[in-house]
């Protein structure tokens, strides 16, 4: 199971309908996180490492992330984050 992560362009976002997503925050900390379905999200402020399965993957401000179903990790937010998400 990987990680996907990348600097989208903006036709890509609003292709996917990313602005109308809603929107999680939270500070600097480090928490375990298990997937039960894929994840989209789309940085709008932060930093942050996630560990699984010995990989780890660090993204930020601008970053469109994909977690696919199943994962288990351990995140650790580094600089306070907010982000549109989406499941399914």
């Amino acid at each position: 199971m990987q990680i996907q992560v990348h600097q989208p362009p903006d036709a890509e976002l609003r292709a996917l309908g990313v602005f109308a997503w809603p929107i999680w925050t939270c500070d600097a900390s480090t928490f375990d996180w298990t997937y039960d379905q894929k994840e989209t999200c789309y940085l709008l402020a932060g930093r942050v490492t996630v560990k699984a399965g010995g990989q780890s993957v660090s993204f930020g401000k601008g970053d469109l992330v994909v977690f696919p179903s199943g994962l288990s990790c351990v995140w650790q937010v580094i600089e306070p984050v907010r982000k549109h998400y989406r499941f399914g």
